[in-house]
């Protein structure tokens, strides 16, 4: 394999422009579905945080709802109905699945970019993660890196060297970040022990992540030596010459790859790999695409017509990264480094980073219901099933990557804290007492179908996973650790001061 092509000509970027945007279209694609499917229950207006609440909170706050959008740029300061919202989401679908099978142009890259970030804007807590604002930076450099309204697959214009370059500039933002913030963060990192935990106490793990968790330890000793090759090391060859940025990038696609085996990180690593495929030219590509795309890339190649305007307007891009990126810079080099992070309104130019710290101990939180008059211990407690976290010890893990359940997730995080930390909990308990059908949706069963349950109550359990051949079939071990939230009913006093504090408490229950 010659990579040293690139000493003796310039490579394209055709098939490379080609892919980034058909993988950045199912990244799309599978958000825009999570969105249509979960909306309603998680941030509609009898949601468990509700956009319309959340924005007459920020008017209020900002004085007047034109300076809450300087405050919260989002289109839903125009409607904030379900109706609205629901159209919004479904049409992200409609406009990803293009997208997906190669017909991109600037026009419909930036509808995509402008819809997403407005439930982005508004998600609250269940949009709150790194890979929301990620989806948002990647999304607004595909903008320029199409023609504006040209959506063949092999448009007449090539694709911007500068945006490329800003390609890079992110992966090497999002890889250094990750290792930056271990190396900062939790010992185990630098100890080469995290991986001991890792795969069994992350949010979501697979079934894979049991057999990963009982290998030997020198593996995973290498496992963090890897980690820290990828992302402390590999980012820096991405503006290097070609045979040094080529070896980065198969590295670096090789460490996504594998976290996406090795657990459910929602669509995060499959959209790292988008702007990680930068660093890949069509001479590399070329050699394991189909032969007639390749030809079709060719003939683009050899037709193209360049014209000044797309050079002016990358360039001004470039600039403006440029300018943005002094923020993300500063954070990277300080001794207190935030992940995750945005620095402007848009969310433009960003910081990111994960896993700076990792669980020991798998704590997961059972919900359970009661018919009983008295809910003691001894009474008829029914589980509540989440659709992918842990729960019955018999179920097999999920594999749902790169698709996310939001309320699984937050469940995970909630587990590590108490409920006062994370409100829309209690509301959550609510709803189930009301048998609530959208709240009932993001759940895998109702063990009420009759009516609705007297009493709620939360269990925090440890969990472990179960040695491979276990004589009862299990997947986990669990030990009752206490009471995350202690019975509660509709007529609990308490419970009523609290959600009417947040505005949750309406005749309707």
């Amino acid at each position: 394999m010659d990579w040293t092509r690139g000493a003796r000509e310039e490579p394209g970027y055709w098939l490379t422009r080609f892919l980034v945007l058909r993988l950045l279209g199912l990244v799309y694609l599978v958000a825009f579905l999570c969105l249509a499917d979960q909306l309603l229950p998680l941030l509609g207006s009898r949601g468990l945080l509700p956009i319309p609440l959340f924005l007459r909170q920020v008017a209020e706050e900002a004085g007047s709802a034109s300076a809450g959008f300087r405050q919260v740029p989002t289109l839903f300061w125009l409607d904030d109905s379900d109706r609205f919202l629901q159209a919004a989401a479904w049409s992200g679908v409609v406009l990803s699945i293009p997208v997906l099978l190669g017909f991109a142009n600037g026009l419909l890259m930036a509808v995509l970019w402008a819809l997403y970030m407005s439930f982005v804007h508004v998600g609250q807590d269940w949009y709150s993660f790194g890979w929301e604002i990620q989806l948002l930076e990647t999304g607004f450099l595909a903008i320029f890196l199409c023609a504006p309204l040209d959506a063949r697959p092999f448009p007449r214009r090539p694709p911007p060297r500068e945006i490329i370059w800003l390609l890079r500039w992110l992966t090497f933002r999002i890889m250094l970040g990750a290792g930056l913030i271990k190396l900062r963060g939790d010992p185990c990192w630098r100890q080469l022990t995290c991986l001991y935990y890792h795969y069994e106490t992350q949010p979501i793990p697979n079934p894979l992540s049991r057999t990963l968790h009982f290998m030997p330890r020198w593996f995973h000793r290498a496992g963090v030596l890897f980690n820290h090759l990828t992302e402390l090391v590999a980012p820096w060859f991405v503006f290097w010459p070609r045979p040094a940025r080529l070896a980065a990038g198969i590295v670096m696609v090789t460490f996504q790859v594998f976290l996406i085996c090795s657990g459910n990180l929602s669509f995060l690593n499959w959209l790292t790999l988008v702007p990680i495929l930068a660093c890949f030219d069509d001479a590399f590509l070329s050699r394991f695409l189909p032969a007639a795309l390749v030809r079709a890339s060719a003939r683009a190649a050899e037709t193209a017509m360049p014209v000044r305007s797309q050079r002016v307007v990358a360039g001004a891009v470039l600039a403006f990264v440029a300018v943005l990126s002094v923020a993300p810079v500063r954070n990277l080099l300080s001794g207190r480094q935030v992940m995750n992070t945005s620095f402007d309104r848009l969310d433009l130019v960003n910081t990111y980073g994960a896993f700076g710290s990792v669980g020991r101990e798998r704590d997961e939180i059972v919900l359970e219901g009661t018919d009983d008059a008295v809910p003691g211990d001894d009474a008829d407690w029914r589980p509540y099933e989440f659709k992918c976290k842990p729960g019955d010890p018999m179920r097999r893990p999920c594999m749902i990557s790169p698709y996310h359940y939001r309320l699984d997730w937050l469940m995970w995080f909630a587990a590590m804290s108490r409920p006062e930390r994370y409100p829309w909990s209690l509301h959550l308990v609510w709803k189930l007492l009301h048998g609530d059908p959208g709240v009932l949706s993001l759940l895998a069963n109702d063990p009420f179908p009759g009516a609705p349950p007297r009493f709620i109550r939360a269990t925090l359990y440890r969990y472990r996973f179960a040695p491979r051949g276990d004589p009862g079939g299990a997947w986990w071990t669990r030990e009752r650790l206490g009471t995350w939230l202690p019975p509660l009913s509709t007529e609990d006093l308490r419970l009523r001061r609290f959600l009417r504090s947040y505005d949750w408490l309406d005749d309707s229950g």
